[in-house]
């Protein structure tokens, strides 16, 4: 029945990759799918299954729901190994980091992950195949798919060639680190109460408008960032925070670099 499935696909030629293709991104991973079928799902991203018979059943979002779950589990554990002498918190801001979709998404465009996926008209014409949204999930459902077609082994060895490898650069990358979610952590463990932050200015147009923001606990400054958004500024507001603290010799559970 998926074969049938998978053959009907493939005569929608004007749209769909090639067999020649996904020949192509199976050398390209390093994995020779039995069930080419899976591949095909963990490509199909809603927007194009929507123009099937059976939209539910053929995108890639179940593969994704299951590769998310795997690739926590494949993480974890290589976590585990290679970092003996961290503790528990550490271990979870690590895993967040590498699991994180813009970390995923930065891997699938390194592995051109966009090129494959098969999207609807609309979403290709506004420039889906680079959304890190789309980039992110895509990744998760091949690691499910694969998962499903060979198991944890396969997916050790995809994950230690295309994700693990620069661990220590990555984990370093001061824009990839969450410091909004460890400075949240440290304060409930602290219990110091409820975090608040404020916006104090915007200045600039409102296509670039900067953005600063300060955070404070119980009516008290932490510290004050700024950024190309308010997010970002809350993000800085947050590592100037945690370097405070951590100048002031409170364990902080990431590195938190100068400025």
């Amino acid at each position: 029945m998926r074969w049938s499935w998978f053959f009907r696909l493939f005569r929608r030629e004007h749209r769909d990759p090639r067999r020649e293709q996904l020949r192509g991104l199976q050398a390209l991973i390093g994995y020779r799918f039995r069930d080419e079928g899976l591949l095909v799902q963990a490509l199909s991203h809603r927007s194009y299954a929507y123009e099937l018979d059976q939209p539910s059943l053929n995108s890639n979002e179940r593969l994704e729901f299951l590769g998310d779950a795997v690739l926590n589990l494949a993480v974890a554990e290589y976590l585990y190994g290679r970092f003996r002498e961290h503790r528990e918190g550490t271990l979870t801001q690590m895993k967040s980091t590498m699991v994180s979709k813009r970390v995923l998404a930065r891997r699938a465009k390194e592995l051109r992950l966009g090129e494959y996926v098969m999207l609807g008209e609309a979403e290709e014409a506004s420039g889906g195949r680079e959304r890190t949204s789309i980039l992110g999930d895509a990744y998760e459902a091949l690691i499910g798919a694969m998962y499903l077609d060979g198991g944890m082994h396969p997916v050790r060895k995809f994950l230690k060639r295309y994700l693990l490898y620069d661990i220590d650069e990555l984990l370093s990358d001061d824009e990839l680190k969450n410091y909004k979610s460890v400075l949240l952590e440290l304060v409930q463990r602290e219990g110091w109460g409820h975090l608040v932050y404020e916006v104090q200015r915007e200045e600039g147009p409102d296509h670039r408008k900067l953005f600063t923001v300060e955070v404070r606990v119980k009516g008290r400054t932490y510290g004050i960032g700024q950024g190309r958004g308010k997010k970002r500024a809350e993000q800085m507001a947050a590592r100037e925070a945690l370097k405070r603290l951590e100048e002031k010799g409170v364990e902080v559970s990431v590195k938190v670099g100068g400025a």
